[in-house]
């Protein structure tokens, strides 16, 4: 009860308390009543405005965002090393997200000095008790979710298509309850709108996605003559939570299956499985997921793949693996808040392309200081995208490369 209802139940109460105390006559009573009438409808009035205050903010779009800047010094870029590494400009980034009408909109938009990309734009809305749909450039819940990793460059995972992955379509997610949850979702198109989308450059996007077949006389690096879109993909995920002291474990699997199109006639279809493990032990948190993929285009070996504004190559069939392990330190050092510690492993191997393994090791550290955050990484790889290499190289030399992503969050 406030202050300023105590007040007026005391008022009652005194009120009460001295008429009672004389022979009163009707009239006197009768006054008495409407007094108390009176004073209750002004605690009542206290007690409504007080509920209308501590409910949560009035439905709205929230607009949030972040400027960001990256440097990097690597060991395949002699000049740069010898510089001392470069900072770049890295993204001006707008979230938008919030409530009208009981419908949810969540968007983000980047403008990087190479391209403008929508990372993803949905609306959801929660249909029954702890189910939520989802409808429009949507994530695609596959594997550990909502990150598979923990550092600035994600796990090998992201860059076959399988990890931070958005596209269009619909998904129905049961929220954690009585320890499991469930996604399933049909996704009709890639996020630019398939092979014959509105999109004028197809690699300008955030989400890694199949461009083409990769034909034996193409570069790694080039655009597919023969090009390619998913479509109609469907995708399961299951998981169930195990509760512990000072601990819970997540465990479950993912599969999804989709069709491949040319334009014209479906060409083959594609699908993935994963099984995955996440847990937090107090401070602790650890990861695990085994994946295999297949993209069955008849001989074809190789499939181009874009994002980022370019083009890549990868196996049409895979497995990967990958372990990651942080530790929490809350602190108050300066403007520091924050600190996280953290090893993330991955590797993709047994490629039908009998390529060489990709294989990537990142040691790092994620700070937080009032609303700027960082990355701090020390990345070893092979055959790695933004680390010297492609999925599909075929190097046994281990690149390097220090990268410090700092950005201002609002």
């Amino acid at each position: 009860m406030s202050r300023s209802t105590r007040y007026m139940a005391r008022l009652i109460s005194a009120s009460f308390l001295c008429s009672s105390s004389v022979y009163a006559t009707a009239s006197e009573l009768d006054s008495l009543k409407l007094q108390i009438e009176q004073l209750e409808k002004q605690v009542s009035n206290i007690k409504t405005k007080e509920t209308g205050l501590n409910k949560g903010s009035p439905e709205g779009i929230h607009v949030g965002g972040a400027i960001r800047f990256n440097y990097s010094m690597t060991s395949y870029d002699d000049d740069a090393e010898n510089r001392g590494g470069d900072i770049d400009f890295d993204l001006v980034r707008f979230n938008f997200s919030g409530d009208v009408a009981d419908i949810g909109i969540n968007a983000e938009i980047r403008f990087l000095d190479y391209m403008r990309v929508v990372k993803y734009a949905y609306i959801d809305h929660e249909f029954a008790s702890n189910w939520e749909a989802q409808l429009g450039l949507a994530p695609v819940p596959f594997g550990n979710t909502p990150h598979g990793s923990h550092s600035y460059f994600m796990s090998p995972n992201y860059f076959v298509g399988l990890e931070e992955d958005y596209d269009l379509g619909l998904v129905f997610n049961r929220q954690l309850h009585d320890n499991w949850r469930l996604d399933l979702g049909f996704f009709k198109n890639d996020d630019h709108g398939g092979i014959d989308g509105g999109a004028q450059d197809r690699e300008d996007r955030y989400s890694v996605d199949i461009m083409g077949a990769r034909s034996k006389n193409e570069g790694v690096f080039d655009a597919p003559n023969q090009k390619l879109a998913e479509y109609n993909t469907f995708i399961g995920r299951y998981a169930y939570q195990f509760d512990h002291q000072f601990a819970n474990t997540q465990v479950g699997f993912s599969m999804l299956h989709g069709g491949l199109h040319n334009g014209i006639t479906s060409e083959g279809d594609y699908q993935a499985w994963a099984v995955h493990v996440s847990s937090q032990i107090k401070q602790w948190h650890l990861h695990f997921q085994h994946t295999q993929y297949e993209y069955q285009l008849g001989d074809v070996q190789q499939i181009a793949i874009g994002a980022n504004a370019m083009y890549d190559t990868i196996s049409a069939g895979a497995s990967s693996t990958n372990f990651g392990i942080a530790y929490d330190l809350k602190m108050k050092i300066g403007l520091i808040t924050e600190l996280k510690l953290y090893n993330d492993f991955g590797i993709v191997y047994d490629k039908v392309d009998e390529t060489s393994n990709t294989w990537m090791n990142i040691t790092g550290a994620s700070v937080s200081a009032g609303a700027v955050f960082a990355y701090i990484d020390l990345v070893h790889a092979k055959n790695q995208p933004f680390v010297g290499g492609s999925i599909a190289g075929n190097s046994d030399d281990f690149e390097r490369r220090f990268n410090i992503n700092i950005g201002y969050y609002f």
